[in-house]
């Protein structure tokens, strides 16, 4: 059987040679003490593998390849640490991944989300350990029937939990410890977007709390994930943002999704967003420093033959978000 490790076929290499060089220009180098650079990417049904370069036929399940298995594996190295979303309970494609990264490379991720809202995902951190160490914390984060004393409004706004609990595990780059709080809120239905509306409130008075309290030892907190926002500054953007997350700036008006046409507002899903606090003086209350941020858009260069549905099961429908800050 054939393996993420085996020689590619030459259409492959030339492909990945064309995805180095937009990689190489789009996202800034790895320097030793002197960077880390942050990923978010909802790669959609991360799980089973077709383990060939070439499909047997068109029907092929899962369609999911080593050819895009590759793709996806030079993307994910070129960052310290990837927060994923989507990861399914079979993980053949994420452990043939990290086979192909190397060990210097690991991975946390959560246990199954059970329930049909939940999809069977779980969400998973992937890092390199020759530029980011573990400096302790792993949680899910659950939310208490009162927060400092006070009942979340309206009083019934979260009998439940979580659709998927988000996933938080902190990192320490050089000197800074680095907490990131990873989730993918949930959908619903697509004629019910305010539905999402209550889970991303709470998330963000939760995320607010917690970062004042991480500020007090000197952490960076950040969250990042796929939060299911339609578009920029509608309610579930500004639910998001109510307790005073700010997106990272370069993203704000970058389409999310392989199915966005440049010109066409209506189909630039704000979905996935990198996001921190501001202190009182609307600067960054973090200890480092931002150097930009970007996303990756492969299309085109990866599978150009295919179309967006297509792309969609052998890559993703979502671009990988990116974030660098200066240490």
């Amino acid at each position: 059987m054939a393996s993420l490790l085996d020689n590619p076929p030459n259409f492959v290499k030339a492909e990945l040679r064309e995805l180095e060089q937009k990689l190489n220009s789009d996202i800034p180098s790895k320097v030793h003490n002197q960077n880390i650079l942050i990923a978010t990417w909802n790669i959609c049904h991360f799980g089973r593998l077709s383990e060939q370069w070439v499909p047997v036929s068109s029907n092929q399940s899962p369609k999911r390849n080593l050819h895009a298995l590759r793709c996806i594996a030079e993307i994910i190295s070129r960052f310290d640490v990837v927060a994923i979303q989507e990861v399914k309970p079979e993980i053949t494609a994420l452990r043939e991944m990290m086979k192909w990264l190397g060990e210097d490379w690991a991975f946390f991720m959560t246990d199954i989300t059970k329930g049909d809202p939940g999809n069977d995902e779980r969400l998973a951190f992937v890092f390199d350990t020759t530029r980011v160490k573990p400096s302790g914390l792993v949680c899910e984060l659950v939310v208490p029937e009162k927060m400092n004393g006070v009942v979340p409004q309206p009083a019934n706004l979260f009998q439940r939990q979580f659709v998927r609990t988000p996933y938080a595990a902190s990192f320490f780059a050089l000197n800074e410890e680095i907490i990131l709080t990873t989730l993918h809120v949930f959908y619903g239905e697509e004629d019910e977007p305010e539905r999402r509306e209550p889970e991303l409130t709470v998330i963000a008075n939760w995320l607010s709390e917690w970062a004042k309290d991480s500020k007090a030892f000197g952490q960076n907190f950040l969250a990042l994930g796929d939060f299911n926002i339609d578009r920029n500054n509608d309610p579930r953007y500004r639910a998001f943002t109510s307790t005073g997350l700010k997106p990272a700036p370069d993203l704000v008006n970058l389409p999310r999704t392989i199915f966005s046409r440049e010109g066409v507002p209506d189909t630039h899903k704000y979905f996935d967003q990198i996001a921190w606090f501001l202190n009182e003086d609307e600067i960054p209350d973090l200890n480092l420093r931002y150097n930009g941020s970007g996303r990756i858009d492969f299309r085109g260069i990866i599978m150009p033959d295919q179309s967006n549905q297509s792309l969609k099961y052998r890559i993703s429908d979502h671009f990988p978000l990116w974030v660098e800050f200066q240490l």
